[in-house]
């Protein structure tokens, strides 16, 4: 499959379920293979305007944790960079709305997280297999978490 198509499915796809999640607040569209989705919405690190994402997240403790894979890509996906230039975002978990401070996972901690989430969607290493590129983990931790 060539990067153009996948890039268009990949528009197609969240033009057409990120409204549907909202909607129904995560009943439709908040799973896929078992693994739950949300949606993060980040600023655009150009337009400055909302970006908003389906994708699959887990949890680590009081984070959520989400694979910049891109689809095995060699270039990370759009909302990484948007988090690196500004961390701040939101995120809808089914019927939640949570702002959220991103972070990269790096060392062990990166290696653990991969792993989990590899263990959990086997599709993560095939898309690591077609990269050179360290395939990011990011951290979202929320912001009304007691911190002490």
């Amino acid at each position: 499959m060539t990067t153009w198509v996948r890039e268009r499915i990949k528009n197609t796809f969240s033009r057409l379920h990120t409204p549907l999640y909202r909607i129904s607040r995560g009943r439709i569209g908040g799973r896929w293979r078992g693994i739950p989705l949300l949606l993060l919405t980040t600023t655009g690190r150009k337009s400055g305007k909302a970006r908003t994402w389906p994708l699959l997240y887990f949890r680590n403790r009081s984070r959520y944790v989400l694979i910049g894979s891109n689809w095995g890509q060699d270039h990370h996906p759009a909302w990484i960079l948007n988090l690196r230039d500004n961390p701040e975002a939101t995120i809808q978990v089914r019927d939640r709305v949570i702002r959220v401070t991103a972070r990269e996972a790096t060392g062990d901690e990166r290696e653990l997280l991969w792993q989990g989430a590899v263990d959990a969607y086997g599709g993560y290493a095939r898309y690591q297999q077609r990269t050179n590129r360290q395939i990011a983990v990011v951290l979202l931790e929320p912001d009304d978490i007691d911190k002490d």
